[in-house]
């Protein structure tokens, strides 16, 4: 009972606080006493029902017009023409045939002619007598074959990695491996330049994504500093949040190469973890091919994951990442692309493995590829009213509407004006139209090429419009001199009409 009521001091103490406070705090109480007996005895708010007459009904749905699904899209939409017009029949080796006709390509991404190589439809064919068509299962629900374990392993070997993981599809390696890893609230500086299959990766991830201008190693590390800033303000949160630096070996957007030992100095500096996407550089870059680590020699434990696809230099199909066998062991359990996707067909893991072969066994494959590279950088360079983005020894190409010299070839109408009249009027649909006008002009002469191609709404910034050019190591002197010729021809003679 003593328990329950208060002792005498103690209610005299009470009373006391009671007396003792100030006049506007017994007001405060009483008011909050009066509204919490209010809520608790009134009624709930129930605002009256509109009930509509069926006929009220039908007029408002006569008037209700939905949004659409997607943006309106003009039936001649270059894109569309070309994909209904450009059928490919065989095989899309150095020379392919299109619509019937034979030409010269210089527009898929068979940069070590893998393509044609009968070697590899041999391994192929066999693989697909023995393990049929497809897996129907992801990985991790009997979807592992042996020949999968074979590539993994292969793949290390080649690029002296602990550990590698196969994806079915190129575009899924990238943009399940980044998620894997980054959540939300960690930071991820990325180049503005990446390709959208790192972008969709960054989406996913949910963290702060950081931009830096496109291989601006300055403005990477005012980044970086800035952030440096913002930890020190927060230092309990800065202990927990964990910073990446994605980056591509060889950017698809611009063709060219990123300054990979400055990008290792600021990792060591500002304590970033690197993930290079190098899904245009392995296979191309390096004495070996192994990629950008190679071609600037530098040991690849002082990136932290590698990813690339398969679908261009290989001449298959999926993707891959190597590094540390913690790193990689980590996607098995986390990397959507390849929790939840069947697994890659057992003939194309087998036509990867014969590529792997040939790319070990010839290595001049790559000095070839890269003389050729220069070789056509050269030749494009001297094009009047055309610049050429991207490295030397780059194998892809962007060719694009640019400024002429003063000793002009073509007509009184400069390229100058030609792209800002289009831009005025259409922006850069106009300009890709122009584009594709030297494309078909180049088609009519047994040359295939393509413009580079984006998601224009979607993208987080799209590069100015470009011929897209792909270097192939199986063209001859001759077969280059045609090729360059061509293009030279196409661009002066719509470009000269404009």
């Amino acid at each position: 009972m003593m328990a329950i009521i208060p002792a005498t001091w103690d209610m005299y103490d009470m009373l006391q606080a009671v007396i003792q406070a100030p006049t506007y705090h017994l007001i405060f109480e009483a008011l909050l006493i009066i509204l919490i007996v209010k809520l608790v005895f009134s009624k709930a708010y129930a605002p009256d029902k509109t009930i509509l007459t069926e006929k009220e009904k039908d007029e408002l749905i006569e008037e209700w017009k939905p949004e659409p699904l997607v943006p309106d899209t003009p039936d001649d939409h270059p894109l569309l023409r070309s994909m209904e017009n450009n059928i490919i029949t065989g095989r899309p080796d150095k020379i392919m045939t299109i619509n019937g006709k034979s030409v010269i390509n210089m527009a898929s991404m068979n940069f070590l002619g893998m393509l044609g190589d009968e070697s590899i439809e041999v391994a192929a064919q066999k693989a697909l007598s023995k393990y049929g068509v497809g897996s129907c299962g992801p990985r991790g629900f009997y979807g592992t074959m042996d020949v999968h374990l074979e590539l993994e392993d292969r793949l290390a070997k080649f690029m002296q990695a602990e550990e590698a993981i196969l994806y079915s599809y190129g575009f899924a390696t990238i943009a399940s491996a980044i998620p894997a890893y980054s959540k939300r609230g960690d930071v991820i500086f990325v180049d503005e330049g990446v390709c959208f299959a790192i972008q969709k990766g960054l989406v996913a991830s949910r963290s702060v994504i950081k931009y830096f201008k496109h291989n601006d190693m300055a403005d990477l590390e005012r980044l970086c500093l800035e952030q440096q800033k913002e930890d020190k303000k927060l230092p309990k949160k800065a202990k927990v949040t964990r910073r990446f630096l994605v980056v591509e070996g060889l950017y698809a957007k611009h063709g060219d190469i990123c300054p990979l030992p400055k990008l290792v100095e600021l990792k060591w500096k500002y304590k970033l973890r690197i993930f290079i996407e190098e899904s245009f550089s392995f296979g191309v870059l390096g004495d070996n091919g192994r990629g950008v680590t190679e071609h600037f020699n530098i040991k690849l434990d002082e990136v932290d994951l590698v990813a690339a696809c398969l679908e261009n230099a290989v001449g298959g199909a999926g993707g891959f990442c190597c590094g540390k066998k913690y790193i990689v062991d980590h996607q098995r359990l986390s990397g959507l692309g390849y929790c939840f996707s069947a697994s890659l067909p057992p003939m194309l893991a087998s036509g990867a493995i014969q590529s792997l072969n040939i790319i070990e066994n010839d290595q001049s494959l790559f000095s070839r590829l890269h003389q050729k590279s220069e070789k056509i950088h050269k030749e494009l360079s001297k094009i009047e009213g055309m610049r050429v983005m991207g490295d030397k020894v780059a194998p892809i190409k962007h060719l694009s509407l640019a400024e002429p010299s003063d000793d002009r070839s073509l007509d009184n109408r400069t390229i100058e004006k030609i792209t800002q009249e289009a831009s005025q009027a259409f922006g850069a649909l106009a300009i890709l139209i122009l584009l594709w006008e030297c494309l078909n002009f180049a088609m009519e002469r047994g040359l295939a090429l393509t413009p580079a191609r984006y998601l224009e709404h979607e993208e987080h910034q799209l590069p100015p419009p470009s011929i897209r050019i792909a270097v192939n190591v199986k063209l001859t002197e001759d077969e280059i001199a045609k090729c360059m010729d061509i293009i030279a021809d196409s661009c002066h003679a719509v470009l000269g009409k404009s």
